[in-house]
């Protein structure tokens, strides 16, 4: 099974290194690395020249954004399994791709979700980002499993489409909306722990992006012409408050 794994970056020096060293490092062999670069004007493209053996293909030329340079990523890709790796994460340890081939060859699924943890820039672990009480249906309320835990079949964009270049932040809502609660795609929680995610992402910076990610969530389920209560979506902050103290 090939597993093609896309990073995506624009002047992503400071942190790039790490994370194609993490690739690099995954004792599972069959692995396809996809970089897609914005036209980095800092020494991100020395750093990635610096690691071309451990690098299927690269290519760097200005895009409309995040999102458009997954979608370029997705037309490179050869793979059997998809998963995205941002310029400032790791994978969680060096048996992860492993660990995810063994699960979906074991399960006959499109997609596995899994769990990530957050930490600061000296290590310190913020948060870990579980899958496992999520499903489909929670979409409809504003909660979705964390992007980069994400495994999907590469025949899914194919037959689906990739990601939505009208959104700012919430293409990966709007992506997961369409593949999991619109299209049903058959999927399994695999208790894998994937990524380490530096805090301070795109859709986690603040109440600016809180209030553009509740809008964008919103015009993903109308995009997909789903039912949802806009309610709960704005409200979405205390049901999290309120899930995690049942638990």
């Amino acid at each position: 099974m090939k597993i093609s794994i896309i990073t995506v970056c624009y002047n992503s020096a400071s942190t790039i290194e790490k994370t194609i060293q993490s690739v690099a490092s995954q004792r599972y062999q069959n692995i396809e690395y996809i970089i897609v670069d914005g036209n980095s004007k800092d020494n991100t493209i020395d750093i990635i020249k610096k690691y071309e053996n451990n690098i299927t293909k690269w290519i760097s030329e200005p895009d409309k954004g995040l999102y458009d340079a997954m979608n370029k990523g997705l037309a490179l890709a050869t793979g059997d399994l998809i998963g995205i790796l941002n310029s400032d994460d790791t994978f969680y340890s060096v048996n992860v791709i492993e660990e995810i081939a063994k699960f979906h060859e074991n399960n006959n699924i499109d997609a596995s979700v899994g769990n990530i943890i957050q930490h600061k820039e000296d290590g310190k672990v913020v948060r870990m980002y579980s899958s496992k009480f999520w499903s489909p249906e929670k979409l409809r309320i504003g909660f979705m499993p964390p992007h980069p835990s994400i495994f999907f079949e590469r025949k899914l964009f194919s037959k689906f489409g990739n990601y939505e270049l009208g959104f700012k932040i919430g293409a990966d809502y709007e992506l997961i909306t369409r593949f999991f609660l619109k299209n049903n795609i058959s999927w399994k929680y695999s208790n894998i722990t994937t990524t380490a995610m530096l805090v301070g992402g795109l859709s986690s910076s603040g109440s600016s992006s809180y209030k553009l990610i509740t809008k964008e969530i919103q015009k993903a389920l109308k995009m997909n012409q789903l039912e949802f209560s806009p309610f709960k979506i704005k409200m979405r902050f205390f049901w999290k408050i309120i899930g995690f103290l049942k638990k």
